[in-house]
């Protein structure tokens, strides 16, 4: 919520794109590519680009290439804002990536909650501090970083919005009921049911490949959320393998991966 007690403004609303990162056949970063890709699907019609973000293979990312990555598409995109990924195991982590996104453009930054942490508030609070005027989105994802946090936490978290990946969908449907600020769904298998309910928008990973039928869907269109199936199990089932073959088919980019 807002300081005012008011609704909190979304930074976006709309389908976003979880940004794959590309890299070259020798496992180099290339930002360029990366860039470009995300230029394609801003066309496309994607109202929003994480980069270095889960998807993004971040963890396998050096500071200074998150910040050419940023720098990059910073430069390429510029009529929808680019978010960075800045969630790491420690406060102190979360803080230093937090502050050198803000210092390199970043529009906003997505902070996935600590692992086996079960009370983030202190980690989201020096976060903030650290984000000052960029505004902050949480991100809970307890397959890839448990617990997570609870929905009825989300008021006491400085926190612009939220991105959930659980995949739940009495989750998802509790957080946009309950806590009166942006929720941003991160399953493509959720979409029709997020727009219906009243989602701020989603970020995903299978709008690296099909940003068209991503946006129907959460526009509501039930055929277009049926059609999405087979790559949402793909990407899912086999990740990041998955994806970057399903965005390699589509674009013809890098399948090279560093998180295998």
């Amino acid at each position: 919520m807002s300081s005012n007690g008011g609704p909190t403004p979304a930074p976006f609303r709309g389908a976003a794109v979880a940004l794959v990162t590309l890299f070259d056949q020798d496992g180099d970063l290339d930002a360029p590519a990366t860039a470009a890709l995300a230029v394609e699907l801003v066309e496309l019609g994607v109202q929003a680009v994480v980069v270095a973000g889960s998807t993004g293979e971040a963890a396998a990312l050096s500071q200074q290439e998150r910040n050419e990555l940023l720098d990059v598409v910073k430069v390429s995109v510029t009529s929808v804002p680019v978010i960075a990924g800045t969630g790491a195991p420690s406060a102190r982590q979360a803080v230093e990536l937090t502050a050198a996104a803000v210092d390199h453009g970043a529009d906003a930054v997505l902070v996935l909650s600590p692992p086996g942490v079960t009370d983030p508030r202190p980690y989201y609070v020096q976060v903030a501090k650290a984000a000052g005027d960029v505004p902050v989105l949480a991100y809970h994802f307890p397959a890839l970083s448990p617990p997570g946090f609870p929905v009825g936490m989300l008021a006491d978290l400085p926190v612009a919005g939220v991105k959930d990946s659980s995949g739940d969908p009495a989750r998802l449907l509790e957080a946009v009921a309950r806590w009166g600020g942006p929720v941003y769904v991160g399953s493509s298998a959720l979409l029709f049911m997020a727009g219906a309910v009243g989602a701020a928008g989603a970020i995903l990973t299978l709008a690296n490949a099909d940003p068209e039928r991503c946006i129907a869907a959460f526009g509501g269109d039930v055929d277009a959320q049926l059609k999405l199936a087979p790559g949402h199990f793909k990407a899912m089932w086999n990740f990041p393998a998955g994806i970057k073959e399903l965005t390699a088919d589509r674009f013809d980019t890098s399948t090279a991966t560093r998180l295998l």
